[in-house]
Protein backbone atom coordinates (compact mmCIF):
# COMPACT_ATOMS: atom_id res chain seq x y z
CA UNK A 1 0.00 0.00 0.00
CA UNK A 2 2.63 2.78 0.92
CA UNK A 3 4.39 1.85 -2.56
CA UNK A 4 1.64 2.19 -4.13
CA UNK A 5 0.48 5.62 -2.28
CA UNK A 6 3.69 6.85 -3.15
CA UNK A 7 4.33 5.97 -6.51
CA UNK A 8 0.69 7.62 -7.25
CA UNK A 9 1.89 10.49 -5.40
CA UNK A 10 5.29 11.26 -7.23
CA UNK A 11 2.96 10.20 -10.26
CA UNK A 12 0.82 13.76 -9.50
CA UNK A 13 3.94 15.94 -9.13
CA UNK A 14 5.14 14.99 -12.59
CA UNK A 15 2.08 15.81 -14.54
CA UNK A 16 1.52 18.72 -12.25
CA UNK A 17 -2.06 17.01 -11.96
CA UNK A 18 -3.99 18.96 -8.48
CA UNK A 19 -5.31 15.16 -6.99
CA UNK A 20 -6.14 13.72 -4.07
CA UNK A 21 -5.44 10.11 -2.79
CA UNK A 22 -8.74 8.19 -0.97
CA UNK A 23 -7.16 5.01 0.55
CA UNK A 24 -10.03 2.44 1.17
CA UNK A 25 -10.05 -0.13 3.90
CA UNK A 26 -11.85 -2.90 3.19
CA UNK A 27 -11.94 -4.29 6.31
CA UNK A 28 -8.58 -5.74 6.00
CA UNK A 29 -7.25 -7.77 9.42
CA UNK A 30 -3.65 -6.93 8.58
CA UNK A 31 -1.72 -3.52 9.44
CA UNK A 32 -3.31 -1.60 6.44
CA UNK A 33 -5.56 1.21 8.40
CA UNK A 34 -2.34 2.21 10.71
CA UNK A 35 0.05 2.48 7.03
CA UNK A 36 -2.59 4.27 5.89
CA UNK A 37 -2.77 6.70 8.37
CA UNK A 38 0.71 7.17 8.76
CA UNK A 39 0.30 7.90 5.18
CA UNK A 40 -2.59 10.53 5.72
CA UNK A 41 -0.18 11.99 8.92
CA UNK A 42 2.61 12.47 5.89
CA UNK A 43 0.99 14.46 3.02
CA UNK A 44 -2.19 16.62 3.05
CA UNK A 45 -3.99 15.13 -0.02
CA UNK A 46 -4.66 11.83 1.81
CA UNK A 47 -8.21 10.79 2.77
CA UNK A 48 -9.02 7.50 4.52
CA UNK A 49 -12.20 5.40 4.61
CA UNK A 50 -12.57 2.24 6.87
CA UNK A 51 -14.70 -0.66 6.87
CA UNK A 52 -15.33 -2.27 9.73
CA UNK A 53 -15.93 -5.57 7.32
CA UNK A 54 -15.33 -6.31 3.85
CA UNK A 55 -17.82 -5.10 1.77
CA UNK A 56 -16.62 -5.84 -1.56
CA UNK A 57 -14.88 -3.80 -4.51
CA UNK A 58 -17.57 -2.19 -6.00
CA UNK A 59 -18.71 -0.94 -3.33
CA UNK A 60 -14.99 0.49 -1.83
CA UNK A 61 -14.73 1.84 -5.39
CA UNK A 62 -18.55 3.52 -4.81
CA UNK A 63 -17.29 5.16 -1.61
CA UNK A 64 -14.22 6.49 -2.73
CA UNK A 65 -16.39 8.42 -5.96
CA UNK A 66 -18.64 9.66 -3.06
CA UNK A 67 -15.21 11.59 -1.15
CA UNK A 68 -14.21 12.38 -4.50
CA UNK A 69 -13.81 16.36 -4.78
CA UNK A 70 -11.78 16.28 -7.80
CA UNK A 71 -13.65 16.94 -11.73
CA UNK A 72 -11.69 13.30 -12.43
CA UNK A 73 -11.90 9.72 -11.01
CA UNK A 74 -9.47 6.62 -10.81
CA UNK A 75 -9.66 3.67 -9.07
CA UNK A 76 -5.66 1.88 -8.62
CA UNK A 77 -5.33 -1.10 -7.03
CA UNK A 78 -2.58 -1.63 -3.74
CA UNK A 79 -1.24 -4.04 -5.38
CA UNK A 80 1.25 -1.42 -7.30
CA UNK A 81 0.50 -3.79 -10.47
CA UNK A 82 -0.12 -0.71 -12.09
CA UNK A 83 2.16 2.19 -12.91
CA UNK A 84 0.12 5.56 -12.01
CA UNK A 85 2.99 7.70 -14.25
CA UNK A 86 1.91 5.69 -17.59
CA UNK A 87 -1.63 6.04 -16.99
CA UNK A 88 -1.55 9.26 -16.37
CA UNK A 89 0.29 10.04 -19.43
CA UNK A 90 -3.46 10.35 -21.23
CA UNK A 91 -4.61 12.41 -18.73
CA UNK A 92 -5.58 15.39 -21.13
CA UNK A 93 -7.80 13.05 -23.14
CA UNK A 94 -10.52 13.54 -20.50
CA UNK A 95 -10.41 17.17 -22.43
CA UNK A 96 -12.25 15.27 -25.42
CA UNK A 97 -13.91 11.78 -24.05
CA UNK A 98 -15.63 11.15 -20.77
CA UNK A 99 -14.18 8.29 -19.94
CA UNK A 100 -10.35 6.16 -20.72
CA UNK A 101 -10.50 2.75 -20.69
CA UNK A 102 -7.28 0.73 -20.79
CA UNK A 103 -6.13 -2.25 -21.96
CA UNK A 104 -3.42 -4.86 -21.11
CA UNK A 105 -0.19 -4.51 -23.77
CA UNK A 106 2.21 -6.60 -21.93
CA UNK A 107 -0.30 -9.46 -21.38
CA UNK A 108 2.32 -12.38 -21.02
CA UNK A 109 2.94 -11.05 -17.75
CA UNK A 110 -0.33 -12.86 -17.10
CA UNK A 111 -0.37 -17.22 -17.36
CA UNK A 112 -2.04 -18.39 -20.03
CA UNK A 113 -5.11 -19.67 -17.86
CA UNK A 114 -5.44 -16.00 -16.87
CA UNK A 115 -5.12 -14.81 -19.81
CA UNK A 116 -7.66 -17.38 -21.42
CA UNK A 117 -10.35 -16.70 -18.90
CA UNK A 118 -10.04 -13.19 -19.42
CA UNK A 119 -10.36 -13.83 -22.99
CA UNK A 120 -13.88 -15.33 -22.66
CA UNK A 121 -15.06 -12.82 -20.59
CA UNK A 122 -14.32 -10.13 -22.49
CA UNK A 123 -15.53 -12.15 -25.44
CA UNK A 124 -19.14 -12.74 -23.59
CA UNK A 125 -19.51 -8.90 -22.27
CA UNK A 126 -19.18 -7.90 -25.60
CA UNK A 127 -21.38 -10.37 -27.42
CA UNK A 128 -24.24 -10.10 -25.03
CA UNK A 129 -24.43 -6.07 -24.33
CA UNK A 130 -23.57 -5.07 -27.74
CA UNK A 131 -20.22 -3.29 -27.01
CA UNK A 132 -16.68 -3.72 -28.33
CA UNK A 133 -14.00 -2.99 -25.63
CA UNK A 134 -10.51 -4.64 -25.00
CA UNK A 135 -10.81 -4.63 -21.40
CA UNK A 136 -13.30 -4.31 -18.66
CA UNK A 137 -11.35 -4.21 -15.35
CA UNK A 138 -8.00 -2.09 -15.87
CA UNK A 139 -7.76 1.06 -14.40
CA UNK A 140 -10.45 3.62 -15.67
CA UNK A 141 -10.74 7.55 -15.24
CA UNK A 142 -13.70 8.92 -15.12
CA UNK A 143 -14.83 12.33 -15.33
CA UNK A 144 -16.88 12.29 -12.13
CA UNK A 145 -19.83 14.20 -12.89
CA UNK A 146 -20.92 11.62 -15.41
CA UNK A 147 -20.94 8.75 -12.40
CA UNK A 148 -23.82 11.02 -10.50
CA UNK A 149 -27.01 9.28 -11.59
CA UNK A 150 -25.76 5.76 -12.35
CA UNK A 151 -27.20 3.38 -9.98
CA UNK A 152 -25.22 0.15 -9.51
CA UNK A 153 -26.58 -3.45 -8.15
CA UNK A 154 -23.45 -5.19 -8.76
CA UNK A 155 -20.66 -4.65 -5.74
CA UNK A 156 -17.97 -7.38 -6.64
CA UNK A 157 -15.45 -7.72 -9.84
CA UNK A 158 -18.68 -6.76 -11.95
CA UNK A 159 -19.12 -3.82 -11.10
CA UNK A 160 -16.34 -2.42 -13.50
CA UNK A 161 -17.76 -3.87 -16.69
CA UNK A 162 -21.39 -2.89 -15.24
CA UNK A 163 -20.65 0.20 -14.71
CA UNK A 164 -19.04 0.85 -18.36
CA UNK A 165 -21.84 -0.92 -19.99
CA UNK A 166 -24.40 1.38 -18.70
CA UNK A 167 -22.34 4.83 -19.37
CA UNK A 168 -21.42 3.44 -23.12
CA UNK A 169 -25.13 3.16 -23.45
CA UNK A 170 -26.01 6.79 -22.22
CA UNK A 171 -23.94 7.51 -24.82
CA UNK A 172 -20.69 9.00 -23.03
CA UNK A 173 -17.59 9.52 -25.32
CA UNK A 174 -14.72 7.25 -24.30
CA UNK A 175 -10.68 6.19 -25.41
CA UNK A 176 -9.21 2.98 -25.19
CA UNK A 177 -5.62 3.00 -24.58
CA UNK A 178 -2.43 0.85 -24.02
CA UNK A 179 -1.59 0.09 -20.11
CA UNK A 180 1.46 -1.51 -19.16
CA UNK A 181 1.02 -4.08 -16.33
CA UNK A 182 3.90 -4.99 -13.57
CA UNK A 183 4.48 -8.12 -12.39
CA UNK A 184 2.63 -8.88 -9.00
CA UNK A 185 5.76 -8.91 -6.06
CA UNK A 186 3.72 -10.35 -2.85
CA UNK A 187 -0.08 -11.57 -2.39
CA UNK A 188 -2.55 -13.20 -4.54
CA UNK A 189 -5.62 -11.77 -6.51
CA UNK A 190 -9.41 -12.62 -5.63
CA UNK A 191 -10.31 -12.23 -8.93
CA UNK A 192 -10.76 -15.84 -9.61
CA UNK A 193 -11.70 -17.49 -6.60
CA UNK A 194 -15.08 -19.23 -6.62
CA UNK A 195 -17.31 -16.79 -4.59
CA UNK A 196 -15.91 -13.93 -7.59
CA UNK A 197 -16.86 -16.08 -10.41
CA UNK A 198 -20.16 -16.45 -8.46
CA UNK A 199 -20.35 -12.68 -7.80
CA UNK A 200 -19.20 -12.04 -11.86
CA UNK A 201 -22.07 -14.32 -12.30
CA UNK A 202 -25.29 -12.75 -11.08
CA UNK A 203 -24.26 -9.68 -12.10
CA UNK A 204 -24.29 -10.87 -15.22
CA UNK A 205 -27.39 -12.30 -15.67
CA UNK A 206 -28.91 -9.18 -13.11
CA UNK A 207 -27.65 -6.79 -16.01
CA UNK A 208 -28.55 -8.79 -18.81
CA UNK A 209 -32.33 -9.27 -17.76
CA UNK A 210 -32.78 -5.38 -16.58
CA UNK A 211 -31.67 -4.24 -20.40
CA UNK A 212 -32.50 -7.05 -23.03
CA UNK A 213 -36.58 -8.04 -20.67
CA UNK A 214 -36.69 -4.72 -19.05
CA UNK A 215 -35.66 -2.84 -21.83
CA UNK A 216 -33.33 -0.47 -19.90
CA UNK A 217 -33.50 3.55 -21.61
CA UNK A 218 -30.39 3.49 -22.41
CA UNK A 219 -29.72 7.55 -22.33
CA UNK A 220 -31.64 7.85 -19.29
CA UNK A 221 -30.09 10.63 -16.92
CA UNK A 222 -27.73 11.64 -19.49
CA UNK A 223 -25.48 14.66 -18.25
CA UNK A 224 -24.60 16.74 -21.04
Amino acid sequence: LEKAVITTINALKKHDIDGEIIIVNDGSVDNTLNIAQKLADNFGNIKIINHEKPMGIGCSFWDGIKAAQKDMVVYFPADNENDPDESLIFFDLLNNVDIIIPFIHNIEVRDKKRRLISAVYNFIINMTFGIKLNYHNGTTFYRRVILDNVELSSFGFFYQAELLIKLIRKGYLFAEVPNYLEQRTGGSSKALTFKSFIQVFWGYLNLAYNIHIKAFEAKKNYTK
